[in-house]
């Protein structure tokens, strides 16, 4: 029975997966035994060679725009020659974050174009989650200048036409200088044979850095300056020690990430625009400009875009990153984060969908404006909702939580959310969303427990009126006698209709060793019962349950 349940499942899994590109469970499987194959062959992090030979290998520089660029094209082939389709392949680039097939096919083909990007959005829609994807997928393994600060190419020393490029940083100018001045560099004297070089892989601090806007980050926090103390310990202006690389030059050749860019002040603004122009920054106290060409990567929310001066903002694409429209995806998001966590106990299927749906509904009733509010509806409640309602499960000592852990859930965790300026205001929000859940729960559960009844229905029992009946018989005799639950889990031929629906739970839901199967069927059948009413008329689309 179980087997046959498994086929079923997979072969519906696929079908939708075809029809929304987000099927979690058949292209998440996908993409994870593509992903083996994906690394980029090249010398390993630590090999150590010379501008010489580095430029007998590969004659020219990439920028950053240009290595990521390369690096999301070959990724989109590859997945193709394993029978991804386009849609699919661009999706699958992102397998941490769950969002509207348009917007990575715009995020991409930004990226192709060489664009810095600039996500906006309502809080808690998954614009910082997104940012981190991509350093993710960015090429980290680079040739750098072995002792340069900020991850010179040896080939910026060693080539003219490099160098107009991609400028080398005066501290590597000096050092490679026949004279020993900075004014006296030529790349064409420049022994390549003596140019030490060394294959790094790209950190936090060495290719990627990240700035969390506020108005205390100020324009040297982006340029770094010149540690006056130990210029005076050790005398030379041009010493790698005596640098304090900021976060501009931190990126060189990477990533930046700034978080709420509409946070910083206008003169740090102005740092950054800088860079994007010129591709350098002066640090503060120093004389000459370093090298800052790296991919920008921003965000803010929607009340902050006033504050991003207009020439920065002209530098920047824009890309709106909103919530799901589609409750699929919204499920997806949740039981990811379920299958990554340690510590979130058992929720029955039905009130997990119902949770989901509660929080569509607040979307749609709210805007993304509104400042008290906008985080009652964020994916960060999607996931609360979820992790309270196991613990008020937990603290009233129930294995199985039931639908008034739920509603103590759903508002723990949207009257958390709400923004508190006063407490007069505070409790005017608190109550709105206690009204909202009196007026949208039951409705909610009753969609779920359709939903789910449904799929049974007519997936396993294939619309067998009578097995169904069966069905129904066996859990009303099982579901408020514990010791006949006790005696049918000894005794495998008792209850087979009842067996058969557990086997569907346990397979769909995973409930923990600690927690029989018959008795979270049991908690399912009872939630039907009360909310489904064993019926298929009007029933809602199957539009998401990821199994």
């Amino acid at each position: 029975m179980a087997g046959a349940l498994g086929e079923r499942r997979r072969r519906g899994g696929a079908e939708r997966a075809g029809a929304n590109l987000l099927g979690p469970v058949p292209l998440a499987a996908r993409v994870s035994a593509a992903a083996s194959g994906t690394a980029r062959a090249g010398p390993a992090p630590g090999a150590r060679s010379t501008a010489a030979q580095v430029q007998s290998d590969t004659p020219r520089i990439e920028g950053p725009s240009d290595r990521f660029r390369a690096e999301i094209l070959r990724q989109l082939e590859l997945l193709r020659s394993k029978g991804f389709s386009r849609n699919e392949a661009i999706a699958a680039l992102f397998q941490h974050t769950v969002l509207p097939y348009e917007t990575y096919e715009d995020l991409v083909a930004a990226l192709v174009s060489g664009a810095h990007l600039l996500f906006f959005g309502p809080s808690g829609a998954g614009k910082t989650s997104l940012a981190k994807e991509l350093w993710e997928l960015f090429p980290k393994d680079v040739w750098v200048v072995d002792g340069c600060p900020v991850l010179d190419h040896p080939l910026s020393l060693v080539s003219a036409e490099a160098a107009r490029q991609f400028p080398p940083c005066p501290i590597c100018r000096r050092r490679f200088s026949p004279s020993g001045e900075i004014a006296a560099f030529d790349p064409a004297r420049v022994d390549a044979a003596k140019v030490p070089a060394v294959r790094v892989r790209m950190r936090e601090g060495f290719g990627f850095a990240r700035i969390q806007g506020s108005s205390e980050v100020f324009p040297d926090h982006l340029t770094g300056n010149v540690n006056l103390r130990k210029l005076e310990e050790i005398g030379d202006p041009m010493s790698p020690l005596v640098l304090e690389p900021g976060k501009l030059l931190q990126a060189n050749r990477g990533l930046l990430l700034v978080d709420e860019i509409g946070k910083l002040p206008l003169g740090t603004q102005n740092v950054l625009l800088q860079a994007l122009q010129e591709g350098t920054v002066t640090p503060s106290k120093s004389r000459e400009s370093f090298p800052a060409m790296f991919v920008a990567v921003c965000t803010s929310n929607l009340s902050d875009l006033d504050n991003i001066n207009d020439p920065l903002s002209d530098r920047l694409t824009s890309l709106h990153v909103g919530f799901n429209a589609r409750h699929a995806a919204n499920r997806l998001i949740v039981d990811r984060a379920r299958n990554g966590s340690r510590t979130v106990g058992y929720v029955p299927e039905i009130l997990l969908d119902a949770g989901v749906r509660v929080i569509e509904a607040w979307r749609l009733r709210t805007t993304e404006e509104d400042p008290d509010m906008g985080e009652v509806g964020s994916n960060r409640t999607l996931l609360d909702v979820v992790a309270r309602t196991e613990a008020f499960g937990t603290l009233g000592s129930r294995a199985s939580p039931a639908v008034d852990d739920l509603r103590a859930g759903l508002l723990h965790s949207m009257r958390g959310r709400i923004r508190a300026r006063s407490g007069d205001s505070f409790q005017q929000n608190a109550k709105r969303v206690q009204e909202f859940l009196g007026e949208h729960l039951e409705p909610a559960l009753q969609q779920s427990a359709k939903v789910y009844w449904c799929r049974y229905f007519r997936d396993v029992l294939r619309e067998k009126a009578d097995e169904a009946q069966g069905l129904v018989g066996e859990g009303r005799r099982l579901a408020p006698d514990a010791a006949l639950q006790a005696q049918a889990a000894t005794q495998p031929d008792l209850f087979p209709r009842f067996r058969a629906f557990a086997a569907f739970v346990a397979e769909r839901e995973h409930p923990p060793g600690s927690l029989p199967g018959l008795t979270a069927a049991v908690a399912s059948f009872q939630l039907l019962e009360k909310y489904s009413l064993f019926t298929c008329a009007d029933a809602p689309a199957d539009d998401g349950a990821a199994g």
